[in-house]
Formats: C-alpha cells, sequence, structure tokens
C-alpha cells in the first residue's frame, strides 16, 4: 500500500548527545576523518545503510543505541573532541585572516553555480562543474575565505543511471526530501520560512525558500521552488539538473541569478554576514544576477542603467568552463524580452538594454539569440578559463566581443582549476603521508600546498610504496565486483548466473581508469577503435591490462547513449569481462573509491575540447599515473617524469575517422611498448617495480602542490577577488556615473580616431636590416578628434613576425605625446622602440582607451591603427641580424 504523503520521523538526542546534530548538519563531516570515524562509532551497520550520511544515521539510530551512547564515557569524549575542534575550526583564524593584503580583501563573495558538488549526501550535480564548485567552496572554507555559494536545491537531482539487458542507458529520477537531507530552512525572525518571489508574464510569480547547508565556514544557500504558494508550473521550475526545455531552463536561471542575489541580500539582513563586495558567477547559468544588480543600483541608488552597469562590473567575475559554443546556454532573444518585458521581471530596466547585453553583435553571431556567457562577460570586468590552455581557447572564441584585437589580447586570463585533496584523497595515503611527514604538516600540504612538505614523499620507502598502491588496488577489486553484481541484478539476471563476477579483476594487474561524463568529444569508446587490439592488451598472458569504466550520457543524448551502449557490449563478452567493466551511476562515492584504486588514469578528449579535466588530478594526488591527450591541466604540467602524453594527429583536418583510428594507434602503443612494460618491469633484488614507484614519487611531489583547490582559491583571492573589491569600492555612485559618461564620450569620438603617419628617426634601418640591441626612435602622428593625451595610450608594438608580417608574442612600447593639437585634433607622439629580438621583426602603432578605472585597456573592446596605405618608415620585415 502506497503511502499518500512522505515525512521524517527524527529521534530526540539525549542532551549528552545534542551536539550530534551540529555535526551532521555541517558538511565538513565529509572531509573531516575523525568526524566520519565518529557518526560509524554510533551505529557500523546503520552507518553502512546511510550511505555514510550522519542525517540519515541518526534518523534511524534506536533510541536504545541513543541512550547507550550518552552514558558512554569514551565516546563522549570523542565527541567533544571532535565539537571542539569544528569550533575551533569555524571561528578561528586562518590564511585568508592573515594575508598580508589585509582590508584590501573582501568583506565577501558571493560564488554562483548551478550545481554543487559536495557530498553525494546532497546530490546537486551532474559533473566537472558541480564538483568543481564544490571543491571551491571546501577550499575556501579551509583558507578562511568569506564565501557565500548559491544555487538551486533540485528535488530530483541531476539523475540515478542503470542499464538495460542491453546497455542502454536508463534514467531513474528518485524525489529528494529536503528534511532528509543536510540543509535547514532560513527562517525570518518571526520564524516563518523566508523565501524569495520574482514576477512573471501574466500576473503569475515565482517563490522560492531559502534551503542553507554548512559547508565548514561557508554558507551554501540553495533556492527551492517548490513552494504552495506557486501554480504547479513554478513549482516544477527546480524539479531537475538541466532538465525541461528554454522556458523551463530560462526559468531556473532567472531564480538561480536573480532570486539568488535577493537570498543572499536576505541571509546577510537576517545573520549580520557582511554583504558580498564581489559577485562571482561560475559559468553563464548565472548570468542574470547581473541584471538584479543593475536593478538595485538603477532604481534602489537612483543610478542610471549606464553607470549602473559600470558599477556592477567592477565587483564582478565571470569563470566560463566550455571550450565549444555548443556548451553555452542560448535563448530566444523573444522568449527573454517576454520575461523582461511589461509584466514581467526587472520593472524599470529597460528591456532593449538587457537585450543588448545578451546580443552576439559580432560577425558569425546569430541576431536571433541571447548569449549567457556573452551577457556574463559584458558584465564583468574580469574574466577568466579554467586552464592556460583554455583561456587561450576561450580569448579565440569570445575574440568578436573585442574586434581588432589578436586573441592574445582579449580580456580572459585563467586559473588553472584544482581540487580538495581531503575529500578525494584515500584516507591510507593520508594514513601514509601522517606517518612520513606528521599529521599537522600533512593537513596543512592537503588543505593549502606547499612544496617542501610535498617534497617528504620522496623518503617514503619502496615498499611502502608498493604496498599503499595494492591495497588500494584491492579496495577498487572488491568495489568492482559488489557494483557489477549490483548492476546486472537490476538488468535482470538472476544471482545463480552471476559466479563470475567474483573473478573480475585483480588486485596484481594493471589496472586503467576512465570516467567522465559522455558527450562525444570525450571520446569514450576511443579504446574500442580496434578490439581485436584491445583484446589482446587485455588477456596478454604476461602484461595484462584491466580497465574501469564509468560515466553518465545526458538523458536527451542519443548519441553519447550508444556510445555507452557500445562500451557495455564489449565489456559484457564472456572473453573479456573479467578484465574491462562498466559502472553505472557514476558519482562521488563511487569516484572516491575509483580514483585512488587505479595505476593510470586515462583521459583522451578531443584537443583542445577538454577545459581542464580535473579527474586526473584526483587520482594523482592518490599516486595514480596519468595517460591523457595533452589538453586542459595535463598540456600545462605535464612531465616525462610522472605520465604520459597521447600524441594527436591535429593536421589531418577534417577527417574524424581517420584523427580517430591514428590516435587510438598511438594509445595501443604507448600501453603495449611504454606503460605496461614499465609497471610489469620487476628487475632487481627487492622485486619491486622501481621505476613505476618513482613515477608515483614525482607524480606526488611534482603535481601533489599543484593541483590543489587551496591553490586554485589562493589564485582567484589575490588576481581576481582583491582587485575587484579594490574596483569595487572605488566605483562610487560619482565613479560610476563619470566612468559611464567618459566612455560614451570616447565611442561617440572613436570613428574618427587613428594613427595616420609613422616613421622612424634615429637608428633606422639600413636596407631592411638593423643590428640586436639598437633603439629605433618612432614619430607618430594620430588624430584624437575631441579626445586629448588622457584618454588615451599610444603603443608602438614590436615582435617577431611569420611569413604574412604577423606579429607573433608582441611586446608593447608606450609612446607620448610631443607636439599637439593642431586644429584638427592631431598629435605627434614619440617614443623608442628597442630591437631585442633576431630574426625577421616587425612593429606597428596602436591606439587604446586609457582610464584609471578601466581593469584593461581593451575593456571597451575599441582599438585604432595606422591605414593600410601609410608606408612611411621601414615596413613591418625588418630583419635584424
Amino acid at each position: 500500500m502506497k503511502a499518500i504523503r512522505r515525512f521524517t520521523v527524527r529521534p530526540v538526542l539525549p542532551e549528552p548527545l545534542t551536539p550530534l546534530a551540529d555535526l551532521a548538519r555541517n558538511l565538513r563531516w565529509s572531509w573531516h576523518a575523525e568526524t566520519r570515524e565518529l557518526f560509524q562509532s554510533v551505529d557500523p551497520d546503520g552507518w553502512q545503510a546511510a550511505g555514510g550520511d550522519p542525517v540519515r544515521l541518526l534518523g534511524a539510530v534506536s533510541a536504545a543505541r541513543l541512550a547507550e551512547l550518552s552514558g558512554d564515557r569514551r565516546f563522549l569524549r570523542r565527541l567533544a573532541v571532535v565539537t571542539a575542534d569544528l569550533d575551533d575550526y569555524v571561528g578561528g583564524g586562518r590564511w585568508y585572516q592573515s594575508h598580508e593584503s589585509g582590508a584590501e580583501l573582501p568583506a565577501a563573495i558571493a560564488y554562483f553555480s548551478p550545481e554543487f558538488g559536495i557530498t553525494a549526501a546532497l546530490p546537486q550535480y551532474s559533473g566537472g562543474l558541480g564538483i568543481l564548485a564544490g571543491d571551491h567552496l571546501k577550499a575556501a572554507s579551509d583558507l578562511g575565505v568569506p564565501l557565500i555559494g548559491v544555487g538551486l536545491l533540485y528535488r530530483h537531482g541531476y539523475f540515478r543511471q542503470s542499464l538495460s539487458r542491453d546497455g542502454w542507458q536508463q534514467e531513474h529520477y528518485p524525489v529528494l526530501d529536503p528534511n532528509e537531507l543536510p540543509v535547514s530552512l532560513l527562517r525570518d525572525a518571526d520564524g516563518t520560512p523566508a523565501r524569495v518571489s520574482l514576477s512573471l508574464p501574466g500576473g503569475r510569480a515565482l517563490h522560492a525558500h531559502i534551503w542553507q547547508a554548512r559547508v565548514g565556514r561557508v554558507p551554501l544557500l540553495l533556492l527551492d521552488s517548490d513552494v504552495e504558494d506557486n501554480d504547479a508550473p513554478a513549482r516544477e521550475v527546480t524539479d531537475r539538473l538541466y532538465g525541461g526545455g528554454s522556458d523551463h531552463r530560462l526559468l531556473q536561471e532567472m531564480l538561480l541569478g536573480i532570486g539568488g542575489v535577493r537570498a543572499v541580500r536576505t541571509y546577510c539582513d537576517l545573520t549580520g554576514h557582511p554583504a558580498p563586495e564581489v559577485f562571482h558567477t561560475n559559468e553563464g547559468h548565472a548570468g542574470f544576477l547581473g541584471l538584479e544588480r543593475i536593478r538595485e543600483l538603477e532604481g534602489e541608488r537612483g543610478l542610471g542603467f549606464d553607470a549602473a552597469v559600470e558599477a556592477v562590473r567592477a565587483g564582478t567575475v565571470f569563470t566560463t568552463h566550455t571550450p565549444v559554443p555548443a556548451g553555452i546556454d542560448r535563448f530566444e532573444r523573444s522568449l527573454v524580452a517576454r520575461h523582461f518585458g511589461e509584466g514581467g521581471e526587472l520593472p524599470g530596466v529597460p528591456v532593449d538594454r538587457i537585450l543588448e547585453l545578451g546580443a552576439e553583435s559580432y560577425p558569425g553571431g546569430d541576431p536571433g539569440v541571447f548569449n549567457m556567457a556573452v551577457m556574463g562577460l559584458r558584465l564583468a570586468q574580469r574574466a577568466n578559463g579554467v586552464s592556460t590552455l583554455h583561456g587561450a581557447v576561450s580569448r579565440g572564441m569570445f575574440a568578436g566581443l573585442w574586434p581588432g584585437f589578436d586573441p592574445g589580447d582579449v580580456p580572459i586570463t585563467s586559473v588553472t582549476n584544482g581540487v580538495h585533496a581531503p575529500t578525494w584523497v584515500a584516507p591510507e595515503v593520508v594514513r601514509l603521508g601522517i606517518r612520513q611527514i606528521g599529521p599537522g604538516r600533512t593537513e596543512d600540504a592537503l588543505s593549502v600546498g606547499g612544496s617542501r612538505r610535498w617534497d617528504a614523499v620522496a623518503d617514503i620507502p619502496d615498499q611502502d610504496v608498493w604496498d599503499l598502491r595494492r591495497v588500494l588496488r584491492e579496495q577498487l577489486v572488491q568495489e568492482v565486483r559488489d557494483r557489477l553484481r549490483a548492476s546486472w541484478l537490476q538488468r535482470g539476471a538472476a544471482e545463480a548466473e552471476l559466479g563470475w563476477v567474483d573473478s573480475v579483476l585483480d588486485p596484481d594487474v594493471l589496472t586503467i581508469g576512465f570516467a567522465r561524463r559522455v558527450p562525444s568529444y570525450k571520446r569514450l569508446t576511443l579504446m574500442l577503435r580496434d578490439p581485436e587490439r584491445l583484446r589482446r592488451l587485455l588477456l596478454d598472458p604476461e602484461r595484462p591490462v584491466q580497465i574501469v569504466v564509468a560515466g553518465k550520457a545526458h538523458p536527451a543524448d542519443d548519441g553519447g547513449k550508444r556510445l555507452v551502449q557500445e562500451l557495455v557490449r564489449f565489456a559484457d563478452d564472456p572473453r573479456v569481462r573479467h578484465r574491462i567493466v562498466f559502472l553505472p551511476d557514476y558519482g562521488m562515492a563511487m569516484a572516491q573509491k575509483l580514483y585512488p584504486g587505479c595505476d593510470v588514469w586515462l583521459n583522451n578528449p578531443l584537443r583542445p575540447l577538454e577545459a581542464c579535466g580535473t579527474s586526473g588530478m584526483k587520482a594523482a594526488l592518490n599516486g595514480c599515473l596519468n595517460l591523457s591527450v595533452l589538453d586542459g591541466w595535463w598540456d600545462e604540467w605535464f612531465e616525462p617524469d610522472f605520465g604520459w602524453a597521447i600524441p594527436t594527429a591535429d593536421g589531418v583536418g577534417t577527417d574524424e575517422e581517420r584523427r580517430d583510428d591514428l590516435e587510438a594507434n598511438a594509445l595501443y602503443e604507448l600501453i603495449e611498448g611504454r606503460v605496461a612494460p614499465r609497471f610489469y618491469d620487476r628487475a632487481g633484488r627487492t622485486g619491486l617495480p622501481v621505476r613505476w614507484i618513482e613515477m608515483v614519487r614525482r607524480t606526488l611531489v611534482s603535481l601533489g602542490p599543484k593541483v590543489l583547490a587551496g591553490r586554485m582559491v589562493r589564485e582567484y583571492v589575490e588576481r581576481l577577488y582583491a582587485p575587484a573589491a579594490l574596483a569595487h569600492r572605488a566605483l562610487t555612485p560619482d565613479a560610476a556615473r563619470d566612468l559611464a559618461w567618459w566612455k560614451g564620450r570616447v565611442r561617440a569620438a572613436w570613428p574618427r580616431v587613428g594613427v595616420e603617419h609613422v616613421e622612424a628617426l634615429a637608428a633606422a634601418p639600413v636596407n631592411g636590416t638593423a643590428e640586436l640591441g639598437a633603439t629605433l626612435t618612432l614619430r607618430v602622428q594620430v588624430s584624437l578628434d575631441a579626445l586629448t593625451p588622457d584618454d588615451v595610450e599610444v603603443q608602438a608594438v614590436a615582435g617577431r613576425v611569420d611569413a604574412q608580417d604577423v606579429i607573433r608574442d608582441g611586446r608593447a612600447f608606450p609612446l607620448k605625446p610631443s607636439v599637439g593639437p593642431d586644429l584638427e585634433g592631431r598629435w605627434v607622439y614619440e617614443g623608442p622602440l628597442a630591437l631585442d629580438r633576431t630574426g625577421p621583426f616587425g612593429y606597428t602603432v596602436r591606439i587604446l582607451p586609457s582610464h584609471p578605472l578601466l581593469a584593461t585597456p581593451a575593456e571597451l573592446g575599441l582599438l585604432a591603427g595606422p591605414s593600410e596605405t601609410d608606408t612611411a618608415g621601414p615596413g613591418p620585415g625588418v630583419v635584424l641580424r
């Protein structure tokens, strides 16, 4: 008989045990081993049944057991120690509080993301974006950074994955009851649930409650539209992560951005938390937060639209995660206009100006769409990609917003992602670190970094390293067998036909892992290009290989589902099923066993379509070696000492089949010729693979400090958050108005700004050559129209040139006004140009807007250079010798 209503009955904790409730509600337990061990001791079997979730555990533990624990002095002492540790963690000073910049740092930062992967007990994530956001919050907490996380609470999460008998992906959407999750309702002073509201066309409204999760020191606010006052469609806005059609997604993103800002304001008013000075938009999904802040400034504080835009931009950071235009949310302009037009949201903010912010008004853009990433870039003075290569890809992808600029000058920097080591490093690895370098130094190394602490890994004996690797591999083997058996039972198999599962994988065989989302560019099935060759690899009698694969295709991606099915069918073959497995329902709980247990982590995307690829970082922190295409973070930090680079067939053009064949062949050859021989090379008296063990050490020593989320968050604080806070403070209402007026004046004059004449004076090249170390003196005549030298910067840009006379890796040399203005607004600029490189060398001259409140001269997207007919002085192909 099915219940007509579901609710949770919680036990009343005896007074001595009341601290357990606070420990369970702060998600620090998800990365704090001592807290997890305390909860496990409450009821070991119940802890296993609860999936390692303290809230579920406390909801199921018997009153008799609680009464027993309340009189157990040993347990109460442990409880007191763990509680005091959490109090110290939450309230004590950390890296941020002792930072040398002090008052220059922002009082608070609001961090918006459509998903957050904190723990499997709070399933509000789909993949890398959410896991990265969760790691960002955890590292901010460890460092004491005053972050406020903002997202949505999805009542069905993403989806749970299973397989049909023939290997087709099936999706399930279990209902999540917030009362059974580690979250609590934010309440007004009178005890009623706090909520935010948005206006919808046709007189409708969208209301949302605010659930709060505690991520260590960081509050995470999650908006939930399942509110009784909403009509049925509005209640379903936060039903599923990345679900529904365009209108549904638009409402989700309006609630995240606009509702999220209102939720932050409500939270700060109720708790006294400092108001954010910086707003960080993690991908374009939350871009509407800028519109709400414009409304606040324009309506409530009396700024005009243009001045409000400037004030908003100053304190906004935008992070792009996608290297492909298809990964960006784009909506029909008419749909956006309907939701922000008459009777919609943000009354008083001109809808035509809103539409301009998301317009693809550049060559190749679609005038009929509203682009969320484009709006995010236009409303953020600072933007970044998530690896050095991805930063370069992003500068090329969005170069249309800065016409005339070389991609290298596009103002998008990069902060390479990192991962939260206390979450992802296996307890066995941590214990070995504690034994080698001590508990305090180990915790500090995992959270904050510090290469000297990681150098101590080099002193761990070979035998200890190898014993650890085998223990982790053995644990993975057991995990795989348990999950594989459960999967086959779901697929309809009988227990009697699953005896073979007990012989799946071998704890002494080289183990390769591959787990991620399944879009086509990640190439789940590249390993299957030559099935017979793969079988030979798996079944090699002397150097066998075993592979563990996991991944989810988007529910609407039938192409991705076919890739999953192809892999599953290969893995179902009785000839190889003991050597290759596909595990459904990839998530955080599985990943925390998978990364440590693999010897090699495989990543073979189409280069350069992997923005970062943090799964390989998590594997590396556990002593797993990376075997990857040079993409994302691996392109940045790869060295032969600690991994392998899969060669790419970049020169084959659009022949995708040939490219995949070539790269698959390169992958097979690497495994056959280098990876497997290195693993099985047991020469010497010890019988250990000493060269492999040394690669494990080099992985930990060299990559350990780099791949940490602590390093990443410190970079965000120092390179983006602190400058954004200073810019925010400088943009007072009067300063914002002045800057908006100045930009308008510059834009109006710019069509008549240009370089009219360039000539070289002293040390001019003779017959097209000049000596290294010489200095050219340039004289340049420029037209500034109504502008003055205070409004512009005139630069000579010089460097090596290619066969088409394009300057590569150019360096800018400022020129100074010497004469002017004449009656037509022309000025003469002069300055030296150092000839500091040999070979084909060239220069040009450009004019850029200049203002103290600009983050970069490229900010306005305006650039003026010489006309193509001006040839005075040497051309761009001067050769130095």
